[in-house]
């Protein structure tokens, strides 16, 4: 098999973890994972986590590294993946790295500049609770990065405003190659999904994991000490909610829904953008086979480029 990656994106509940997973079997492969939040041990539930039978099945990198605690950042995982792809090719095996953290796959994929900390910078402006003020500010400072963020999104506007201010220079200036789609030695392949049929499996999916045991494990999560990105988890912090007095469990699941449906078309929107990425019917009868020859008469060409730039 080439051992140049394959690369698998999509929305949430498109199906890339069982393709991932088929393929790898399939082929002797690896999996890399490129979730931001499969990365914390314990948020297994509500994450999607590949099973431990999964996990004996196929070797996977890049999940449970981190406590809820940790504020786990790019950064981190681009080194982390970093180092597991080059394990990997030195055992001569091949990746798949999977996931729908875009800026996580595009910081590989081109192999970004991440800016750096600026821990003081931050901890003053999540003294700050008017995620709105904090908006314009940074629509002042950076108005091409806040162009692209939600209002809403507090976590990525702080983390925004702390480069700003941390070191003198725009956010926006660090993703100049987020506007470029240059050659690269990855295959990048997605899932194309209906956005009815999306909602419904992520509906599903959450009443599947309630019935798991979710909220028992958002129990769990909640009692011990949690940063501000594990906290941000999808469904989690619907659940806290819930077990904090403020929604009904009914209400919480419903939120977590809608938010999880949004994020999933903001993904979409995401990688769409991309033209590197050829797209594959996620419910196809013959998709594990369409990849994998796929992934095969392209690697060579993808192999040629990885080599001339090393």
């Amino acid at each position: 098999m080439t051992a140049i990656p394959l690369v698998i994106i999509g929305p949430t509940a498109s199906g890339k973890s069982s393709l991932a997973l088929a393929i790898a079997e399939q082929v002797g492969a690896e999996i890399v994972s490129a979730d931001a939040m499969a990365v914390y041990r314990g948020m297994d539930i509500g994450t999607a986590k590949p099973t431990a039978s999964e996990r004996e099945r196929v070797r996977h990198h890049l999940v449970d590294v981190a406590e809820p605690a940790d504020d786990y950042t790019v950064s981190l995982f681009k080194e982390q993946v970093d180092t597991a792809l080059v394990d990997i090719a030195s055992r001569s095996r091949s990746a798949v790295l999977v996931g729908g953290t875009g800026l996580y796959v595009r910081a590989i994929v081109d192999d970004l500049t991440m800016p750096g900390q600026f821990p003081d910078v931050a901890a003053e402006l999540e003294r700050n609770l008017d995620t709105e003020a904090l908006w314009r500010q940074l629509d002042e400072l950076d108005p091409v990065a806040s162009a692209k963020m939600e209002r809403t999104n507090r976590r990525r506007i702080v983390r925004a405003l702390e480069v700003c201010i941390g070191s003198g220079q725009p956010f926006s200036s660090f993703g100049p190659g987020l506007e470029t789609y240059p050659s690269v030695p990855f295959v990048q392949v997605g899932l194309d999904i209906d956005r009815e049929t999306m909602d419904h499996r992520i509906n599903d999916r959450y009443d599947a994991q309630v019935a798991a045991g979710f909220l028992d494990e958002a129990r769990e999560v909640k009692a011990g000490p949690i940063g501000r990105t594990a906290s941000q988890a999808l469904g989690y912090r619907e659940l806290m909610a819930h077990l904090d007095g403020e929604l009904e469990l009914d209400d919480a699941l419903e939120e977590a829904k809608a938010r999880t449906r949004r994020f999933a078309r903001r993904q979409q929107r995401w990688f769409r953008r991309d033209p590197r990425i050829t797209w594959f019917c996620h419910d196809h009868d013959e998709l594990v086979s369409l990849v994998v020859d796929h992934w095969k008469s392209v690697g060579s060409e993808a192999k040629e480029l990885r080599d001339s730039a090393s």
